[in-house]
């Protein structure tokens, strides 16, 4: 019996021993089972972060040579579209002009905001060249030197002149420009190229025209061009004819005499001055100052200067260029927008000034506009009726309509201030109202004004 206890006391414990070391295997299967899963999922998260930095890269790369593929197709296209613009030009100059005018011009009214020109208030002199002939010399003008013509470019007729000195015809030849005076023209500047082509010409740049306020008693023929001048203002511009351009550089210079005979002078730089295009200049004097303006910038301020008594427009000597200029006006006096009301209850104004035949404000009629618009936003008691008054050139049905039409447009560009409506009123009086005498340039001039009657 003993022997068989032994025996099974033996066998039991193989039993646990053999149970113990399946145990323990069992446990290392487990735990590298546990292992190799991990690093599945390890492998996988790696393959998953590879893939999705893969995809990155590539998708940036991508990005990367579609842009660089826009640029190469962009610069390919871009020479022949400028070549096919050349060729259209020589082809098509004309043509070519508009476009490129078209494709650069900005809102007018945009840059004439801060415009603070204001024509003076008694008109002395008005050319405007509507009832010129064309072929004709100007019937307004006088000529010391040189030629002059009616030509039209646009449409508008103008005055063409060539190595000339040119002056307005009024007056018995006597001074006519005082010490408190406006001057106002607009210029034409000529495109080298297309000129070239249309008149067979050789032009290497722009040589612009001379303006001279000159001091003399009497108008004549000779004079001294230092002692006897105010004021000389000369535009020059170097513009390449063989460039497709329709802008250009100009320098404008100034020169001066002060009242004891010292020359003085200066410049200011025009940059990207539209060619085949209209311009206005205008120039003030009060007492002993000037004031130049080149379309909305003031381009001279000039003290102790000699007051003028005329003007004239001359070409340098050797110039045989053509020189085009429209709407010469001159005018004295600026009487104080609240004196002007106080005494006579309304503003009687020649500063705001409309396209021929149209209702379209000129831009150059923002600086009195302003002026307008700040005296009633500084009383906010003013009201006015907004009077449109035309000459008696044309039919009275016409002209009644149109100045009805332009008292309209006044209103509405003094609402577009920011000044009430109900505190204006437009009222066309057409010719029925004349201030000067109709029979007469100086007269006409008068009567195409606009009135701010106080309601």
């Amino acid at each position: 019996m003993k022997i068989k206890g032994l025996v099974a006391l033996m066998s039991m414990l193989c039993l646990m021993a053999a149970g113990a070391s399946a145990q323990g295997w069992l446990n290392n299967v487990v735990n590298r089972a546990k292992d190799k899963a991990k690093e599945k999922i390890e492998e996988k998260i790696e393959e998953k972060v590879d893939q999705a930095i893969d995809e990155s890269m590539e998708a940036l790369e991508n990005k990367k040579n579609n842009k660089k593929n826009k640029q190469e197709q962009t610069q390919e296209a871009q020479p022949q579209q400028q070549e096919a613009v050349d060729e259209s030009y020589e082809a098509q100059p004309e043509v070519a002009t508009q476009t490129a005018k078209t494709q650069q011009r900005q809102p007018l009214q945009q840059k004439w905001n801060n415009y603070d020109f204001v024509s003076g208030d008694q008109i002395i002199f008005e050319d405007n060249s509507a009832g010129e002939q064309l072929g004709e010399f100007p019937s307004m003008w006088d000529a010391f030197k040189g030629a002059a013509e009616i030509v039209e470019i646009d449409g508008k007729k103008c005055i063409n002149y060539q190595n000339a000195r040119i002056t307005p015809l009024f007056n018995n030849n006597q001074p006519y420009l005082t010490d408190v005076c406006t001057i106002e023209w607009d210029v034409y500047f000529i495109h080298e190229k297309v000129w070239e082509a249309n008149e067979g010409t050789d032009l290497h740049g722009w040589a612009g025209q001379n303006v001279s306020l000159v001091t003399k008693d009497k108008i004549t023929k000779d004079f001294d061009w230092g002692s006897e001048r105010a004021l000389k203002i000369h535009f020059e511009s170097q513009a390449d004819p063989d460039r497709n351009v329709m802008t250009a550089d100009f320098a404008f210079y100034y020169e001066w005499w002060t009242p004891s005979g010292e020359h003085r002078d200066g410049k200011y730089d025009l940059h990207n001055v539209d060619l085949e295009a209209w311009h206005h200049i205008a120039i003030s004097f009060n007492k002993r100052a000037y004031k130049v303006y080149f379309d909305n910038q003031r381009v001279a301020n000039i003290p102790n200067a000699k007051a003028p008594k005329w003007v004239e427009w001359e070409t340098n000597s050797d110039s045989q260029r053509s020189h085009f200029i429209k709407n010469v006006r001159m005018a004295k006096g600026a009487v104080p927008l609240y004196d002007r009301l106080a005494s006579d209850g309304k503003i009687v104004t020649y500063a705001i000034t409309f396209e021929v035949g149209k209702a379209d404000i000129k831009p150059e009629s923002t600086g009195e506009i302003n002026r307008i618009t700040k005296m009633m936003q500084d009383d906010p008691s003013l009201k006015f009726e907004v009077q449109g008054h035309c000459d008696n050139t044309g039919a009275a049905v016409a002209n009644e309509k149109l100045s009805q039409q332009r008292a309209e447009a006044l209103v509405a560009a003094l609402v577009a201030n920011g000044i009430a409506k109900d505190r204006l009123t437009a009222v066309g009086k057409g010719s029925s109202v004349p201030i000067g005498d109709n029979s007469t340039d100086e007269g006409r001039a008068k009567n195409r004004r606009v009135e701010f009657v106080k309601k």
